[in-house]
């Protein structure tokens, strides 16, 4: 049956439907999916086994919930997500402005035309897509914004006085009934316009402007709010915190893979880009462990956190700079370089909160920094560790690439060189091959030449060869021999 041909209140009546309070509509829903073994909340990675058991038993529990965590955990898509729990349609008493339920009529309007018209009284349907609301807290929201205020135009078309209720005009909260209401970063309200809330959450009762309105309102409250928040720029009160069924904490992914599946998801990529530059294994792993290393760093305030928005921005500024690299060399295909890296660096910046050390050495310095780190992480991983202390009767596995870089000179990687060009620059370090074959012998060929220029960066990083950032490129030296001539 098509709900939607459902017209009038008595038409309602005679299919039987029956009110829900929406947490209940929630509950049920949630209950349902559950039992059915559905993913409620698709696309959210890395929580299945704390976040989401979590927000599943508040929503059973039919609490009000708060998601407290740090920037870029996915608390507001979690409650965007909510809305899947909610059913496809619901009934609302035609012209009212807070979303009446014709069984259950809350405001004065709703009331006085089920009254009059009784099952004749005109409904119009509702679906769930509609029956969410968001509201980011900054210091200017007011109680009229979210609760109401008094209407003096309103007053003077209808030719009320001030002292009749129905000059009101509603805030937020009361036209949001019978919906999910996300209040964001709940700590940046004012101590009092929280203390307006509480009772609402309590009791379900409003006061504006004098006017003590009775109003059960029937929402979903879903608050977010960042640790650091707490200390920086206010708190949630006392009682209203009490008032807030679960308070659920949120963390960053925690290995790669999963941060990887993120960033891939929400990453926003031209298909022409998708499709004419290759991303390595490697490269992707590499563009994840940076932020790892910065929400580990020195330099970075960890108390701020480091937004997962910044793997995936970076991820396509990635792609960005092997595309225009390829656009000016001419390549109608291209894959991506370890010097493109160095495209991705206003993608850090603009993300990270840096601490005092961090601000001294520059934002564009410690992105270098935070990239250099990834590779020195990973670089175990693929090839054998390099120690800062060797034994003399020991020979390295990188032994070969230090003798050719020994013999050699003036080994550049031009930024702007074709891909033929790049790859036979790299070719000629025939000792990189043998690595590659030994250590990472399942390497595909088009990840090669990026494994290739990686041992290169890693041994630079572990201090076993010399990289300068040249007007063109990179140049790599052997340190020896770079010590010798920086001081003839």
């Amino acid at each position: 049956m098509d709900v939607k041909n459902i017209k009038t209140l008595g038409e309602l009546k005679k299919t039987g439907y029956q009110s829900k309070n929406i947490k209940d509509e929630l509950r049920d829903n949630l209950i349902d999916k559950i039992s059915k073994k559905e993913n409620v909340f698709e696309g959210v990675w890395g929580f299945e086994n704390t976040v989401i058991p979590e927000l599943e038993r508040a929503i059973l529990s039919r609490h009000n919930i708060n998601l407290l965590g740090l920037r870029g955990q996915a608390k507001t898509r979690l409650a965007r997500l909510m809305v899947n729990l909610l059913n496809e349609w619901i009934p609302v008493v035609e012209g009212s402005e807070i979303n009446d339920d014709p069984f259950n009529p809350i405001s004065r309007y709703a009331k006085e035309i089920i009254d009059t018209k009784g099952d004749d009284t005109p409904i119009i349907w509702l679906h769930r897509s509609e029956r969410f609301y968001e509201k980011l807290a900054t210091p200017d929201v007011t109680v009229a914004d979210l609760i109401g205020d008094i209407d003096p135009i309103k007053a003077a078309n209808l030719k009320l006085s001030y002292a009749d209720d129905r000059v009101i005009h509603f805030g937020m909260v009361p036209r949001a009934n019978r919906c999910i209401f996300v209040i964001n970063e709940l700590p940046d309200l004012q101590a009092r316009i929280q203390v307006a809330l509480f009772n609402i959450l309590q009791e379900g009762d409003i006061q504006i402007r004098g006017f003590k309105v009775r109003m059960p309102l029937n929402i979903q409250f879903v608050f977010t709010a960042n640790p650091e928040d707490y200390t920086n720029r206010g708190s949630i009160v006392t009682p209203l915190k009490d008032r807030i069924g679960s308070q659920i904490l949120t963390h960053y992914p925690e290995n790669i893979q999963i941060a990887r599946t993120i960033t891939e998801q929400e990453a926003n990529l031209d298909e022409r880009q998708s499709g004419s530059v290759y991303v390595p294994s490697l490269a992707k792993d590499l563009l994840e462990q940076i932020g790892f290393e910065a929400r580990d760093s020195e330099y970075v305030d960890y108390k701020s956190g480091v937004s997962a928005r910044m793997s995936i921005t970076a991820f396509e500024n990635l792609l960005s700079t092997a595309e225009r690299r390829a656009l000016l060399s001419g390549d109608k295909t291209t894959g991506v370089r370890l010097s493109d890296f160095m495209g991705i660096i206003p993608a850090l910046t603009g993300k990270i909160e840096l601490v005092y050390e961090g601000e001294q050495e520059g934002a564009a310095y410690v992105a270098e920094h935070l990239i250099g780190k990834a590779i020195e992480t990973l670089f175990p991983v693929y090839f054998p560790k390099i120690e800062k202390l060797e034994r003399p009767n020991e020979e390295s596995p990188y032994q070969e690439v230090y003798d050719w870089f020994f013999n050699q000179s003036n080994f550049e990687l031009p930024d702007d060189a074709t891909d033929d060009e790049y790859k036979k620059a790299l070719d000629a370090v025939t000792p990189l091959s043998h690595l590659v074959k030994k250590y990472q012998p399942n390497t595909s060929k088009e990840d090669v030449y990026f494994i290739k220029e990686f041992i290169l960066w890693g041994l630079s990083q572990y201090n076993k060869l010399n990289k300068d950032r040249i007007s063109s490129g990179y140049e790599f030296k052997d340190m020896f021999g770079s010590y010798i001539s920086k001081n003839l």
